[in-house]
């Protein structure tokens, strides 16, 4: 007995490990004091929902992630193939940099690639001279971008993410539109796929259109080997910054942002990677993707509402005006905690009295996620109803005198 006892306990041992339930590596919210960051954020890259933020909202320098908003608007607004002549200005950039000359041209496309793996800060303002004739004209590119994106307190003053003031403030953004930034890039942006197909790249050679001199880059984006899915991502680093990093993945129908700022100085260059770790599995074991689709509208919020002192068909007959649901605007899926449960609320009135234009609100019907409105959609009256007067009575008089 005690053999087939021991055997049994063996099994159930084994089996516990290696078949575990989800709720076995289901992680807590991270505290704070377990993040290196200063401020992070876990965002759902398909809703633009924050998952999980630590002083997310906080104006910080960003340093080099500033490049993936010079990156797309790059991709969005040039031919990658045209030809770039270096300015004294663009040779002039501190480390690190590509090393041109003032008259050196290159392509377009390769001065990107130099841009976004080896974080050339010379690149930055050669690209940004290119496009804007000064990195002043291109600030103002960049900030009008960030509005359209989005973004709430975001101010850009240099291409390559270099620390900078000016008589409006400094540079900088916060995780939160940080990852809003990231979010557009890689899903929302017309040239989304080539902004993935330039960041992920592992590497890239090129020369000067002169020919004379050879260029290698190599991505230094370690986060693409790290974990599985991984789609993109950016690093950074200044002496007012810190460590700074925005990375994305995908993992089925799932999408995740990661924003770090502030996440250590030398020699801690590798807390970033840590963190944005245990971010990217917190969401992975913790959210599913729920559709609001799957939520139907209960019909009975939906029926032909009485309508008092209606015109109708007959004198003294009840008279109902049918309604239409006009979709609204908000979210249609989003990434939801395991627990959570999305609801359904209505705002609907039970009868209504005449006149009623058509198109006239009559009720709402929210999405909500506890006390978050997901979406929002309107219930509106289909037709006309004009108010009982004389004229319509005397009409449906004669009406009955003709019969």
């Amino acid at each position: 007995m005690k053999k087939i006892f021991s055997i049994v306990l063996t099994f159930l041992t084994i089996f516990h490990v290696l078949i575990p339930t989800r709720q076995m590596y289901a992680l807590e919210p991270p505290k704070e004091t377990e993040l290196y960051a200063k401020s992070a954020v876990l965002m759902d890259g398909d809703s633009g929902r924050v998952l999980y933020a630590k002083n997310g909202e906080e104006a910080m320098a960003n340093a080099s992630t500033t490049k993936i908003l010079t990156c797309i608007l790059t991709l969005e607004n040039c031919d990658l193939n045209s030809e770039v002549t270096v300015s004294s200005y663009a040779a002039s950039q501190p480390k690190v940099r590509l090393g041109m000359r003032e008259g050196q041209q290159f392509r377009l496309k390769d001065l990107l690639y130099g841009l976004m793996l080896e974080s050339f800060n010379d690149c930055a303002v050669a690209i940004a001279e290119h496009i804007a004739g000064d990195t002043r004209g291109f600030a103002v590119m960049m900030n009008n971008k960030a509005k359209e994106i989005g973004c709430k307190d975001s101010y850009f003053i240099t291409p390559n993410g270099l620390d900078a003031t000016d008589e409006n403030g400094f540079h900088h953004t916060t995780a939160t539109d940080l990852a809003l930034i990231m979010r557009y890039c890689i899903s929302q942006s017309p040239v989304a796929e080539e902004f993935l197909t330039v960041t992920r790249a592992a590497s890239h050679s090129f020369t000067d259109l002169q020919g004379k001199k050879s260029y290698h880059c190599n991505n230094h984006n370690a986060f693409l080997q790290m974990m599985e899915g991984a789609l993109s991502g950016k690093t950074g680093f200044t002496g007012n910054a810190g460590y700074c990093y925005i990375g994305a993945l995908k993992r089925g129908d799932r999408t995740y942002i990661v924003a770090l700022l502030a996440c250590g100085w030398p020699n801690n260059k590798t807390y970033k990677w840590a963190d944005t770790k245990k971010l990217m599995n917190y969401g992975i074991e913790n959210f599913i993707k729920k559709r609001l689709a799957d939520y139907p509208i209960d019909e009975r919020y939906l029926q032909p509402m009485k309508t008092e002192g209606g015109q109708g068909d007959t004198i003294g007959g009840d008279v109902f005006m049918p309604v239409e649901v006009l979709d609204g605007e908000g979210t249609e899926e989003l990434l939801v905690k395991n627990g959570e449960e999305i609801t359904i609320s209505y705002d609907v009135v039970g009868h209504l009295a005449a006149p009623v234009e058509q198109g006239a609100v009559v009720g709402r019907i929210r999405y909500q996620l506890g006390d978050e409105v997901l979406k929002e959609c309107r219930v509106v009256a289909a037709k006309n109803i004009e108010k009982i007067d004389f004229a319509w009575c005397l009409l449906r008089v004669r009406e009955l005198l003709w019969l």
